[in-house]
């Protein structure tokens, strides 16, 4: 199997590539708010600035838990009434420990934003203090704006890596960035689109390590970016990116099959859940999640409970049973809110039941998706608090992506479905743009908009199949 030749040797791929970018940068730029939408954002946002203006990860002092009287979204001055507040009340996402409060966030991902932060404090004297909006625009622009270009970015050279033809690969990276969650998680800052980001590179980085097993060579730098990938995707979730390690690791075991290669993705993985243990540790005592620790939720006013917080089994096996299908098809289901997704559920059985190149690689994405969902099916209740769709899943949309994107490689007569899902699905991620992430009510005419879709696949479905059986009949009578 020979490799296709550079993007950038292509003059086609080269506008191709310079338009996608230039556009999921505008989305980005114009998406991003100048304000905390909500307590997720808020906790994450006060450790960034503990750690620069206080160097603690201690965040009492912050803006965003002892919010100063007068403190607005979207400017300095008196808070106009028609717009949100930066936070009136304070993050309540938050741990006592040790007599001090703590954002009960994974540490890793705010260092990010921390260097980001100073560099900017360095160059033009930014305080969050002072300019709150500024502050929170440019640390939502540096996480969650440049997470979605990447993501975006990977999915368009994934399809590349897969060799499908250029109009499909702008059809399904544009469906990605426009008709799933991730437009809206572009808005505010979030470990989710984060996390999303890390898992496009991953895959693509899955796909093109597939092309060099076919071609029997191994190249380390890649296995050595994976393992990187992998073991940060870990820091920002303790819930997908563990899952997330494991089936990439399963994969590259598959692919290498030698003990060399697996032990470099593992060594390149391993500095970051080091890190993270280490920060976590030093905080909270514990190497598990600080948050699942119930004694350190037990503050004066706490929202959470042991009976509420992520973590522990508050189920029946009925509540269970209900709960694990509403995450993927009830009023906040996942599916629901990424039509696109619904073409990958026929699409990974079809491609599981004949032996592609990539069904090892199908397989990892998966056990991705099915593991994820298990697991916040089985130690969660909450559906994920206020937001838009389950906020938790956000990063599947890579492993479905990757399903879709060879589903349709082998069936093109399917691209049809997928446009009119894509469609649809654009209806309600514009929807989800306009309400911001931390969305408390469904989407506007939510049922309503599934129905129609639902309606325009089944109609479509019958024209396809007509379609499919003219053309075997005027076959027939040729022959």
């Amino acid at each position: 199997m020979n490799a296709p030749r550079p993007w950038f040797r292509n003059k086609q791929d080269c506008v191709a590539a310079f338009l996608v970018a230039t556009a999921a940068i505008a989305v980005a730029i114009v998406g991003a708010r100048s304000y905390a939408g909500g307590w997720n954002d808020g906790s994450r946002l006060a450790t960034v600035e503990s750690l620069v203006d206080y160097h603690t990860l201690s965040i009492d002092r912050s803006i965003f838990v002892q919010v100063p009287p007068g403190y607005l979204s979207g400017a300095p001055g008196p808070y106009p009434a028609d717009e949100p507040p930066l936070l009136l009340h304070g993050t309540q996402d938050k741990l006592l420990i040790g007599g001090h409060f703590y954002s009960d966030k994974p540490p890793v991902p705010a260092l990010w934003m921390a260097a980001l932060y100073q560099a900017l404090q360095w160059s033009t004297g930014l305080r969050a203090r002072e300019r709150p909006d500024r502050f929170c625009y440019w640390m939502t622009l540096g996480s969650s704006g440049l997470a979605y270009v990447v993501a975006v970015w990977c999915i368009f050279q994934l399809g590349r890596a897969l060799r499908l033809p250029l109009s499909l690969r702008l059809a399904l990276t544009t469906s990605f960035g426009t008709a799933t969650v991730a437009l809206t998680y572009t808005r505010h800052v979030n470990s989710h689109i984060l996390l999303l980001g890390v898992a496009a590179a991953l895959f693509l980085g899955l796909a093109r390590t597939a092309e060099d097993a076919h071609a029997g060579r191994t190249s380390w730098p890649r296995l050595l970016g994976l393992g990187t990938l992998a073991g940060l995707g870990y820091t920002i979730d303790l819930g997908a990116g563990p899952v997330f390690l494991a089936c990439a690791l399963a994969a590259i075991v598959y692919r290498c099959r030698g003990v060399t290669p697996v032990a470099a993705f593992a060594l390149a993985a391993l500095p970051w859940l080091a890190l993270h243990h280490i920060v976590n540790y030093a905080v909270g005592g514990t190497f598990r999640p600080a948050n699942t620790v119930a004694e350190y939720l037990q503050w004066s006013g706490s929202p959470f409970t042991p009976q509420n917080m992520t973590g522990a089994w508050n189920h029946t096996l009925g509540h269970f049973l209900t709960y694990a299908a509403a995450l993927l098809a009830g009023k906040r289901g996942f599916l629901g809110h990424n039509l696109p997704l619904l073409l990958a559920l026929p699409g990974i059985v079809a491609l599981l039941s004949r032996r592609t190149p990539e069904r090892p690689e199908v397989v990892s994405a998966g056990c991705t998706f099915g593991g994820t969902w298990l697991l916040y099916a089985l130690w969660s209740t909450n559906y994920s608090g206020p937001a838009a769709s389950i906020r938790w899943f956000v990063p599947l949309l890579a492993p479905g992506y990757y399903v879709l994107a060879v589903f349709l490689r082998e069936h093109p007569r399917y691209r049809g479905d997928f446009t009119i899902l894509s469609a649809w699905g654009a209806v309600i991620a514009a929807l989800m743009w306009w309400k911001g992430p931390w969305m408390k009510q469904m989407v506007p005419l939510f049922w309503p908009l599934q129905a129609a879709a639902l309606l325009s696949w089944m109609l479509w479905g019958v024209v396809r199949r007509g379609r499919g059986a003219s053309r075997r009949v005027i076959l027939g009578r040729t022959a």
